[in-house]
């Protein structure tokens, strides 16, 4: 009987180690192989080249949750290192991250990012760039930590794009709470 270690225990260990890990973006799976051919020990499946890959698109929120897991499915299945999938809003309120968390689980990523942007999104490199309320964002990461503890076994990274609007200090008291959540 073989013991193989899911994707999210090999993030897990991969981070224990306490080293600097360069992490490139893929955006489907040959880029993935080729990131994985090249020696690098992890990839993060970026909205924004996956969009413009895809779809040919900048990333604003134009695909869809369906599009956006095929394309996880297709790279997970062609590497076997961790594989960070970029969840977005997490399309729509608390239930649908919940479910985005779930999916992007059983689509083989290792971890999923959630974002605090007001939906319709945009890339995070861009300018005017909205962000909910804390309320809601605080909700969002809520719903996620409660997918995996429901048993998503996936590791949940939040991001926030608040100094853009509201400074740094409102930025680094939400990146706070999302890790007292459970990010």
């Amino acid at each position: 009987m073989t013991n193989v270690q899911s994707p999210a225990d090999a993030l897990r260990a991969l981070l224990a180690t306490g080293d600097l890990i360069t992490m490139p973006c893929c955006f489907d799976a040959l880029s993935a192989k080729l990131i994985e051919q090249e020696g690098f020990g992890l990839t993060f499946m970026s909205g924004f080249a996956t969009s413009a890959a895809r779809i040919g698109e900048p990333d604003l929120g134009l695909m869809s949750y369906g599009e956006v897991l095929d394309q996880a499915r297709n790279i997970t299945d062609a590497v076997s290192i961790p594989v960070i999938g970029d969840g977005d809003t997490g399309y729509g309120n608390a239930m649908n991250v919940r479910r985005t968390v779930t999916g992007f689980a059983k689509a083989g990523c290792a971890a999923v990012m959630i974002e605090d942007q007001l939906a319709p999104k945009r890339c995070g490199h861009t300018k005017g760039k909205e962000v909910v309320g804390r309320d809601e964002a605080f909700d969002r990461i809520k719903a996620a930590v409660d997918a995996r503890e429901a048993g998503a076994d996936i590791l949940i990274l939040a991001r926030t794009d608040a100094r853009h609007q509201h400074g740094l200090s409102e930025a680094i008291d939400r990146a706070a709470k999302f890790k007292e959540l459970g990010a």
